[in-house]
């Protein structure tokens, strides 16, 4: 996809972008960006912020729908919009993860929850198109430049397992790329990975060796949208390049590695993963690799980092306990070893039911044991898991200390900050997690607001320090609970200590390990403090303390 009719557009972008960057950000630039610590906001694109309304209907997507399950008006503009505005920096977040974004079906179904529309972008049916509901190219590519001129990473949403659902104005592609049955039943693999997830999303045939040719209802799209000739040149160059087979995994690998190539995304999320034969992710982080390697070749100017492309796999019901392994039954994968550099963490919200030191130290001794090297993305509340940790949003204070201070990295779904509502009249299934955010209630709601600016606190704290989710964890004591964090690498050092459940007021904390007169601020209250007789005393009215070395 050479988008060359922007190019000058995007530079433009970036040289106002990076103007535009404040001195404190620069200063936190500095400090090396790790994934395993990332703080990273995970939203529905469609559900965050309107930036525009003149795209908030196409295609006649105008039927009645189910409650939730139409488009809201989200977009990429309006992503942009809240980088701009500073929300995501004042609340510590430095990587982003939105749902796709590529043209959705253009008719609805009704699997039995309401008639439904694609507005949440797992229902693809173009691979190389942007759906305008969400956006143009650019405004993909000024979110990107904005997103990086902030230090903030982009992480896409990446679907190869299935297209969406057949309707009467989007044919199933033909059978030697998509089977319609037998539906997963969850035996063993086979029945896992070889079937539909439900009776109406046609499953891509990843295992399949046989070529294929482009399917006739997306080649006539393209030709109808004067675009076929350079499509298929594109797709010639890729397997010239690469040798691949003509197999339908490849074609959607090219598809999705030119949004590296063109944009410079930092990393994919990629969705429903135990659904198709591990390979196809070995295969897609090499292809990921060259692309964003590609891009940073092109642009050297705008490289943030020399960390690789970032790849976190959705194996739904991986539990980091299992650690390198998820069992099928009849066969054990491991998905690290095909391209993963983490996983989702099914279990956090489990785990997260224990008490703070019974969490952080299970956590530091797996991530820096058996799974050093690679990460988890832990979470609360997502979009598809009915089960959240606060499903009442009583516990927001609680959600925040153990998410965004727990080692690993922390993924914040939108609102979990704002204490949106996971419990909306009137929806069925998973509609409920997948509310607008919450902006209204947030403006005129102080309690909300006192919430948010805890999450603020903390995230910020996260994000300036890599040791708090990549560091070696360390309880101080046990009362008052104290603990240290210790991240190294080859250049750089990062230690804080972490004061929780303190009296309020005045409170004196031993921190032996510091020699008499090592300066300490605390992070959360702001106040200055310096070591004396191995103890350090605060008087501050909260009974939380941020400790980082001055």
């Amino acid at each position: 996809m050479k988008k060359l009719a922007y190019s000058l557009f995007v530079a433009l972008l970036f040289l106002l972008s990076a103007c535009a960057t404040s001195e404190k950000e620069m200063v936190a630039a500095q400090k090396p960006f790790v994934w395993e610590g990332a703080n990273l906001y995970f939203l529905l694109t469609d559900r965050f912020n309107n930036g525009t309304s003149d795209n908030d209907v196409n295609f006649e997507r105008e039927l009645p729908t189910g409650k939730l399950r139409g488009f809201e008006g989200g977009d990429i503009k309006g992503i942009t919009q809240k980088i701009k505005e500073g929300y995501f920096t004042d609340l510590g977040i430095n990587a982003i993860w939105f749902t796709p974004v590529t043209e959705q079906i253009h008719g609805s179904v009704d699997e039995g929850t309401g008639n439904t529309y694609g507005f949440h972008g797992y229902w693809a049916k173009d691979w190389t198109a942007l759906d305008p509901n969400f956006g143009t190219m650019e405004d993909l590519a000024e979110l990107v430049e904005t997103a990086h001129a902030n230090g903030i990473r982009i992480v896409m949403d990446a679907v190869i397992n299935h297209t969406g659902p057949a309707t009467e104005v989007d044919p199933a592609w033909e059978k030697d790329w998509v089977r319609i049955e037998p539906t997963c039943t969850y035996k063993n693999f086979a029945t896992t990975a070889e079937c539909t997830l439900t009776d109406n999303l046609p499953d891509i045939m990843t295992e399949s060796t046989q070529e294929v040719a482009i399917p006739a209802s997306l080649a006539e799209k393209w030709d109808n949208e004067g675009r076929y000739d350079q499509e298929m040149e594109e797709l010639d160059a890729f397997f010239t390049r690469t040798g691949y087979p003509r197999t339908p995994k490849y074609y959607l690998i090219k598809w999705l590695c030119d949004y590296i190539i063109e944009f410079g995304i930092d990393g994919y999320r990629s969705d429903t993963v135990k659904h198709t034969d591990e390979s196809v992710w070995a295969d897609f982080r090499k292809e990921c690799e060259y692309a964003f390697q590609l891009w940073k070749k092109k642009h050297p100017e705008k490289v943030l980092d020399d960390n690789e492309f970032y790849s976190v796999g959705e194996v739904y019901g991986y539990n980091i306990s299992s650690k390198f392994t998820y069992d099928f039954g009849d066969k054990q994968v491991n998905y690290f070893a095909n391209g993963f550099n983490e996983l989702i963490n099914f279990e956090f919200k489990y785990n997260a039911q224990s008490s703070c030191e019974q969490l952080f130290s299970k956590y530091s001794e797996i991530l820096n044991g058996d799974l050093n090297g690679y990460g988890v993305l832990n979470y609360l509340s997502s979009h598809d898991d009915g089960s959240p940790f606060d499903p009442n949003r009583e516990k927001s204070f609680e959600a925040a200390n153990k998410l965004l201070l727990c080692p690993g990295t922390s993924q914040v779904y939108y609102g979990d900050e704002t204490a949106r509502s996971l419990v909306i009249e009137g929806t069925v299934g998973d509609a409920t997690l997948r509310s607008f955010m919450n902006w209204d209630q947030l403006a005129s709601d102080t309690s909300r607001q006192q919430i948010l600016k805890h999450w603020q606190k903390l995230g910020q704290f996260r994000r300036n320090h890599p040791a708090v989710g990549a560091g070696v964890h360390k309880m101080i004591s046990e009362k008052p609970y104290l603990f240290s964090r210790t991240f190294s690498n080859a250049d750089f050092q990062d230690q804080v200590f972490v004061g929780m459940d303190l009296l309020k007021g005045k409170k004196e904390l031993a921190i032996p390990e510091l020699k008499n007169g090592t300066q300490l601020r605390d992070a959360y209250s702001g106040k200055i403090t310096k070591v004396k007789k191995g103890k350090v005393s605060l008087d501050t009215q909260y009974d939380i303390v941020l400790l980082e070395l001055l």
